[in-house]
């Protein structure tokens, strides 16, 4: 019986190193049996076969995987020609044609394509698309040139906008302010950031300008909003940008108390001036739960959903290797990589889902001669602020973080990501890698992964099978029905 199951393994690997000589695999495994090719299919009777499946076994140890996305590429290619339209075909207006021309782009990507008709309507929009491929662009035009509009209609006030942007986290409210400069430095149209850090000093001390767009950190608008320095009653667009984590239950009381103040309608009646305040929802991930973590302050019948079809997929142009690895052996697998990134000048940034685990990974490192810098969210203001900066600008390359940095920030100067620790939630997967192989990156990006843990391996799973059935990722909405299912608990356990 063993003579026959050997004589039946070679059979199989000799098919499919046949198939591979016609095409390269979309997983390419350190055991060839486990290939997976585009079209391959498998019996329902013998389930999926994963590389990854005897991993809980230490002696998998060094074993590995590498995820190419081939399947993916066709359809990003057909989306890209179905959706190449001009600027002017999707009705962007002659001064904001006459910027995007100057910055150098030429057509609208899909999403930008996709999204610009219901925003500039009026309607409730829930915009999701992969990482990198052009959402900031895609809610700030049609603003911008709604704000061209408005702007002669609209009562001129200190300290009151007529469309906000919202995000989690300072560090992306200063990018997407930095982004709106750049479109609005020869328009008649003003934009301030503000970020925490000083809310203090601001309440005493505040601060007072004309202000048509503002982008801001949840917790010190709300602030502002709440002492009366800031006014809303000009407010026609809210975006929130992360929605997925201002979702969240990190933050979800906090904004529901906040969007309750605005005068969300089902569809604003696009006049000047206009009535009302329209909401727009940006992420790389959004929850399937979504209607439910809006019903607090809107109706979530009104949102018009516009996605792409990489949506909740991997990057289907960066490599995803997943190395089986042992805890001991992490350190000299970062070691090994980190140093032939920096030989070879290639900017990385390493993930890790703690902040000690990012801080004694920017230790290790820089003890072994590499300059690393680390941002975590247990930083202290003062210390964390500047240091993307120096990333970003190319200072520093090397660049250890907690998922604080996973959301939104925009370099192209990363060309590796490496999950020194996997996430524990695929949409945290999802952002971490979209820091790499972004509109305008570098061909040659690529993302590496170490499993150790039972938790790790069990996600790792999960994520290939998806892969090799050539479905969405599994439980991107994690976060939100956590926090649903807590709600319901609480509420049973009242009597509610």
């Amino acid at each position: 019986m063993s003579k026959l199951r050997q004589i039946l393994k070679l059979s199989y690997c000799r098919f499919y190193t046949t198939q591979a000589k016609k095409k390269l695999p979309i997983i390419s495994c350190k055991r060839p049996e486990f290939n997976h090719y585009e079209g391959q299919s498998y019996s329902k009777f013998e389930g999926v076969k994963l590389a990854s499946n005897g991993w809980f076994h230490s002696k998998s140890k060094n074993d590995y995987f590498i995820v190419y996305g081939n399947a993916n590429k066709q359809t990003e290619t057909e989306e890209r020609e179905v959706y190449k339209k001009s600027f002017d075909e999707i009705g962007l207006c002659e001064e904001l044609k006459d910027v995007v021309s100057h910055l150098g782009y030429t057509l609208p990507t899909a999403i930008q394509t996709k999204s610009f008709s219901p925003i500039i309507q009026g309607y409730n929009t829930a915009m999701t698309a992969e990482t990198g491929c052009g959402k900031t662009l895609a809610y700030l035009l049609p603003i911008l040139q709604h704000i061209l509009q408005w702007k002669s209609h609209v009562p001129e006030e200190f300290n009151s906008p007529m469309a906000v942007v919202i995000t989690p986290s300072r560090e992306l409210a200063t990018q997407i302010g930095e982004v709106a400069q750049k479109l609005t430095e020869n328009l008649n149209i003003n934009v301030s950031t503000l970020i925490g850090g000083k809310t203090k000093q601001k309440m005493l001390d505040p601060p007072v300008e004309y202000c048509d767009l503002l982008v801001t950190t949840l917790g010190a608008f709300s602030k502002l909003v709440t002492t009366g320095i800031f006014k809303i009653n000009n407010v026609h667009h809210v975006v929130l940008d992360e929605a997925d984590t201002l979702l969240d239950d990190s933050f979800i009381d906090k904004l529901s108390y906040l969007m309750k103040k605005f005068k969300i309608q089902f569809k604003v009646e696009v006049k000047t001036p206009p009535m009302g305040c329209q909401v727009t929802l940006v992420s790389a991930t959004l929850p399937y739960e979504l209607p439910e973590a809006v019903n607090s302050f809107m109706d979530p019948q009104s949102l018009r959903t516009v996605t792409t079809s990489n949506i909740h997929k991997i990057l289907p142009h960066v490599p995803h290797k997943f190395i089986r690895l042992g805890k001991a052996q992490k350190p000299v697998e970062l070691l090994k990589l980190v140093q032939a990134d920096v030989n070879l000048k290639r900017p990385v940034m390493i993930f890790s889902n703690k902040t000690s685990t990012c801080d004694f990974v920017a230790m290790f490192l820089n003890e072994n001669n590499i300059e690393c810098i680390n941002i975590n969210g247990q930083m202290a203001v003062p210390l964390k602020e500047g240091k993307f900066e120096l990333y970003k600008s190319g200072s520093v390359n090397v660049l250890s973080c907690t998922d604080i940095a996973s959301r939104g920030l925009d370099t192209l100067r990363t060309r590796h990501i490496i999950n020194y620790d996997f996430p524990l939630f695929t949409s945290d997967y999802i952002h971490r890698c979209g820091r790499t192989g972004r509109l305008g990156s570098a061909n040659d990006c690529s993302i590496t992964n170490f499993i150790a843990w039972p938790r790790e391996i069990q996600l790792v799973q999960k994520i290939e099978t998806s892969i090799r059935k050539n479905n969405e990722l599994p439980n991107v909405n994690a976060n939100i029905k956590r926090q649903i299912e807590a709600r319901i608990a609480k509420m049973s356990s009242a009597g509610i």
